[in-house]
């Protein structure tokens, strides 16, 4: 027979006692079946509830043909009276987080004359998807629209229509339905046919917040928190941003204009560094000048300074220019021969002896070795060239 479902008659009945109707083993858990469950069963994008049914784990629940299967860690007693208890703060976030889909995805898809077309509600992040091209500036307007329904705090409301009176609403369904359909509204935002659980008064959802708004095939994906997680995310947020405004001495607020000053710095800094370098590359290579192959030993630098030396001492040696950056034991390498020639065989052998990675083509070679100065030293006196 089919499962009474006491989560449709009290979404926020967190305790419940039923009896066992059956218990089998399936695969690592038990598969219990009820006379009754406040347990949710994954369903239109809402997970499972989770919790304890007669002092065990109920770890997933699923609904085929009206009944309710309870996957659990244990078994139970079969014809016993057992108290199921729900995971309240997961069972919580839920309602929460779907009822908030439901509010923004009514304002959008009445806005846009649009569907929603894909709904996942995650661990972490709820994303859905729209039919519709949405710009940010679009889907913040709606955030806020739908924010003034939370606050407006309506109660929700959830019939089951006769078919002629449901014929003759307009509601949101993603597919065709048949037999009794349950419509839930959110009034002044939603009004939705859905199989899921909600909250009783909008106000219960606390806040809605879009966090993406990305083009998604012929549409857009939105990513949201509601309630709870959307506080924490924002908390989590502002924290961070105290901390970054802390380290440049000024207000939150004023952290992000405070970044770009950094980077504008940060940009001449590296500008005015790059000058520098190319002055003192030039010199380091022309005391070189006509020597031929040169293997040279530098402070570590990035490695497109280490680059640029290579570059600049190839043309005044006029033969391979070997220069490792770093501290003994690692080194970051480059070389470049100043006609081009292929110095491939000469890079695998130097990685291979080196304990080194790294590659290039046309005389041009970068990567890293993790090895001493007297082993590459050594290295390149058996190639035949070097100081």
């Amino acid at each position: 027979m089919e499962t009474k479902k006491l989560y449709y008659e009290d979404p926020f009945l967190r305790e419940f006692t039923a009896r066992v109707l059956s218990c089998e083993e399936a695969g690592s858990g038990w598969r219990v079946t009820l006379d009754r469950t406040a347990f949710y069963p994954e369903g239109g994008g809402q997970p499972a509830d989770h919790g304890l049914l007669g002092g065990v784990l109920v770890t997933d629940v699923h609904e085929k043909n009206g009944v309710v299967f309870h996957t659990c860690s244990a078994p139970v007693e079969i014809g016993a009276e057992v108290t199921g208890t729900l995971d309240w703060p997961r069972r919580f976030d839920h309602m929460q987080q779907h009822s908030g889909e439901h509010i923004l995805s009514g304002i959008l898809c009445e806005q846009f004359h649009c569907d929603n077309v894909g709904f996942h509600l995650g661990a972490e992040m709820v994303t859905i998807d729209y039919n519709a091209a949405i710009s940010w500036e679009q889907a913040l307007e709606a955030e806020g629209l739908a924010n003034q329904a939370v606050w407006a705090d309506r109660p929700v409301e959830i019939t089951y229509p006769a078919p002629e009176a449901l014929a003759a609403l307009s509601y949101r369904s993603k597919r065709e339905l048949t037999g009794q359909v349950r419509i839930v509204t959110f009034p002044g935002a939603d009004c939705c046919a859905c199989c899921g659980t909600h909250v009783l008064r909008a106000g219960q959802v606390g806040l809605v917040k879009v966090l993406s708004c990305q083009k998604f095939r012929e549409g857009v994906r939105l990513e949201i928190l509601c309630g709870k997680r959307a506080l924490d995310y924002l908390s989590a947020v502002y924290d961070q941003a105290r901390s970054i405004a802390q380290g440049l001495s000024v207000k939150p607020r004023n952290a992000a204009a405070a970044v770009e000053r950094l980077e504008a710095e940060l940009a001449a800094a590296k500008a005015a560094q790059a000058h520098l370098e190319e002055t003192a590359f030039h010199a380091i290579a022309k005391e070189h000048a006509g020597r031929g192959d040169v293997l040279l030993f530098q402070p570590p630098m990035r490695p497109d300074s280490v680059r640029r030396l290579a570059d600049a001492a190839a043309q005044e040696c006029g033969g391979l220019s070997a220069i490792f950056a770093g501290e003994d034991g690692q080194f970051a390498y480059a070389l470049v021969r100043a006609d081009g020639a292929d110095i491939s065989a000469l890079v695998k052998s130097l990685n291979q002896t080196l304990r080194g990675r790294g590659g290039g083509r046309n005389g041009f070679a970068q990567g890293s070795v993790q090895a001493g100065r007297g082993e590459i030293q050594s290295f390149f006196a058996g190639q035949g060239g070097g100081d």
